[in-house]
């Protein structure tokens, strides 16, 4: 989710008819606000394709400065990094973080079980409600959910389905042609806990050999009550609905599409949902993991396992490529709010 399609730069290009001045207004700057010129790796930014990714979400989700979305869709893309560093300051956050990256699977599945495709995808219980402050309640645990009988929108691979529970939603394609989107539709209300550790503490993988491969791999190998038993480490469950595929990208929690490579899932408890990030993640963990990710994003979507200010899940796209590259990403991060000017 780094790079934009055509689909997004024509979108933008669309609504550009005669190429029109940027309006420069007066700066008052916040505290400890920052020219945007000053962040690490910003005169090596995609600008245009920031801006596209702005000027899609505008589309669906105004943000809140009178004006803005109006001139970010009037901006050529030759003019985005004026744009940004006339409209926009930087404000640290305190402290270091980590980022991480999600994608949206796509995965082979059935309408019947087999000796393969022997795990369901659930639907929503009847009898699973929010709670008043819109949360689920904690419920029954991964282990004991999966042991029950009961309705299945489909078939999936035991490891491919944990994955598609960790990302939240994903693709599905099926032996007829049939294509369906699995969206997320309830959890259990309990926490994730993430098995990489535990895998790595038990000398299944290697410390610096737990990228999301590494584990899809081993589960596979071990598929039935070995990998079972590592996989319900994590209680957290999801279950789904089907919805059809329209070939684009799934809606993050903002309700909005997550443009590729600039939305970020946050923790709604201290970031908007349409706010402007900048990021910075240096010096992957993980082998195989790209060196640095610099880019304006957009707080777009959230995660169970995604708490804190300093905390970031990079969404990187649909298919085996992005699902690749998110497995690599663990990195320290940096991230500075990325504010209009008054």
């Amino acid at each position: 989710m780094r790079r934009l399609g055509a689909a997004i730069a024509l979108l933008l290009l669309a609504g550009c008819a005669t190429p029109r001045p940027v309006p420069t207004p007066p700066l008052t700057p916040e505290p400890r606000s920052l020219s945007l010129s000053v962040l690490p790796g910003w005169g090596e930014e995609d600008h245009a394709g920031a801006l596209a990714a702005l000027v899609e979400t505008c589309a669906q989700r105004r943000l809140s400065t009178p004006g803005l979305c109006e001139s970010a869709r009037r901006t050529q893309p030759a003019d985005a990094r004026r744009f940004f560093e006339a409209r926009f300051r930087a404000i640290p956050i305190d402290g270091e973080g980590l980022l991480t990256a999600y994608f949206a699977p796509e995965y082979e599945a059935r309408e019947t079980p087999d000796e393969v495709f022997s795990a369901p995808v659930k639907p929503k219980p009847a009898g699973l409600v929010r709670g008043a402050d819109g949360k689920y309640p904690a419920w029954k645990t991964r282990a004991e959910i999966e042991i029950e009988d009961g309705p299945a929108l489909a078939w999936m691979k035991p490891e491919d389905l944990f994955f598609l529970q960790i990302q939240g939603s994903g693709f599905l394609t099926f032996p007829n042609g049939r294509r369906a989107r699995a969206a997320y539709a309830a959890d259990n209300g309990r926490p994730f806990v993430g098995i990489a550790r535990p895998m790595a503490e038990r000398g299944l993988l290697p410390p610096n050999g737990t990228s999301g491969e590494a584990i899809r791999a081993w589960l596979a190998v071990h598929r039935g009550p070995e990998a079972q038993a590592i996989t319900d480490l994590n209680p957290r469950y999801i279950f789904f609905v089907l919805e059809p595929d329209d070939g684009g990208h799934p809606k993050g929690a903002a309700n909005v599409p997550l443009p590729a490579g600039r939305a970020i899932a946050v923790d709604p408890a201290f970031h908007e949902y349409g706010s402007l990030y900048w990021i910075e993640g240096e010096v992957g963990t993980l082998t195989g993991a790209m060196r640095d990710y610099r880019r304006l994003v957009l707080a777009l979507d959230t995660g169970g396992a995604i708490k804190g200010p300093v905390r970031a899940d990079l969404y990187l796209g649909r298919g085996e490529a992005a699902g690749l590259e998110a497995g690599r990403v663990k990195h320290p991060l940096r991230m500075w709010r990325i504010v209009p000017v008054k």
